[in-house]
Parts: C-alpha cells; structure tokens; sequence
C-alpha cells in the first residue's frame, strides 16, 4: 500500500508544515513529549487536518524521522560499489550514535505501541534505506565482486542487519574501527573469492578485503 498520495498545493503546504514542526519539536523534547496539540500549536495545522493526513502521531514522527534521515546520510556514487557500502554504513551508524540514535529508539517504541504508525515506519524509513542500498549491490554484481547469485534485498538485511543489531543491542563498541569490522564479517559471504595469488593483489586468501 502506498501512502504518499499527490495533494493540492495547499495540502501539501500543510503536510510539510507538520513534518517540519515535528522535526524540531522532537529535537527540542524528545518524542515521548510530542503530543497532537504541540504538533497542531508549532506548525499552524488545525489537529483535524493533521488527522486528514496521519493516523496517529507515531506515525507523523516515523514519515518525519525517514525525511530527515535522507537528506542528512546520504550513498556515494564514486565507482567502488562496496567501498560505497562501507563508506555508507559508517555514516549510517556515526548518524545513529549520536543523539539522532536516542530518537530512533523512541520511535521504534511510539511505533509498537502505535501499531497504525508501521506502514509509515515501513514506507518513509525503511524502504527508502533499502531502496537506496540494492541497486549497489547489482553494481558490485556486475564488477564481478560478489558471490554469483547474491540477492541484493537479503545481502542489504545482512549489512544493515548487523549494524542495527549492535547499535540496539549496545554490547559492544560503535567505534569507526569496529564498524568497519562489523561490515568486513557482514560482507565476507557474499564477495567474490580473492584471486589465487594474494601477494600480487593485495588481499588475504579468506577472501576480498575491503578498502581502508
């Protein structure tokens, strides 16, 4: 199911003021203290046109959180496929230890105690991440640098995957070093195997190694 319908413009002006208030009030407060009417006070947006619009505020928060998230971390494109992947999960998980990563625990909690929130959860954060990630697997795929047959969409799980499991988890470092790890360990059953001959390539037997 798709939500982000076309609106008129003055809908759409709305819309973005929502968004654009909840941004900064979660910033401001947190998201435990977002409430409807702070919502509605900030942005200039009656409560029943937000309603128009969004089922519950959980829901307003997750389409919010997805848009930023987008346009503060964003993919290279420089030509390294996983390099490009690397390059992107670290910044993906530097933008997720900072406080930014406080909010997104809070928000995975608004959205399971506000079940109507998941499509927007789903449809404003998560597929963007992944729509975003698969095509750089295809391009690694193409260069001949991953196993023959990589599913693009499970070799994003398995990347993104362990990122979020030690971010949510918080049992070990988040250090660039150990992310770098994490991500050489994700990634090592899906690249391609090294060449034979390691010393004239620069790689170790066990398989590619990423750039550092």
């Amino acid at each position: 199911m798709t939500l982000d319908r076309p609106r008129r413009p003055r809908s759409a002006r709305a819309h973005d003021a929502v968004l654009t208030a909840t941004s900064a009030l979660m910033r401001e407060d947190g998201i435990t203290a977002i409430t409807i009417d702070r919502i509605a006070a900030r942005s200039g947006v009656s409560t029943a046109t937000i309603y128009k619009h969004w089922p519950c505020k959980a829901a307003i928060i997750a389409e919010a959180f997805g848009r930023d998230t987008a346009e503060v971390v964003a993919l290279p494109d420089t030509g390294r496929p996983i390099d490009d992947l690397v390059t992107y999960a670290t910044d993906l998980l530097t933008h997720y230890t900072s406080s930014e990563g406080a909010l997104f625990a809070q928000l995975l909690a608004a959205c399971a105690t506000e079940p109507q929130a998941a499509p927007y959860f789903h449809e404003f954060f998560l597929m963007p991440r992944r729509a975003a990630v698969e095509p750089f697997w295809d391009r690694a795929a193409e260069a001949g640098l991953t196993r023959p047959g990589v599913d693009a969409a499970a070799a994003t799980d398995v990347l993104l995957g362990a990122l979020v499991f030690r971010l949510m988890s918080g049992h070990g470092s988040l250090s660039p070093d150990e992310v770098r790890k994490l991500v050489d360990h994700a990634l090592h059953g899906l690249l391609a195997p090294a060449p034979a001959d390691p010393a004239s390539t620069g790689t170790q037997p066990h398989g590619r190694r990423l750039r550092t």
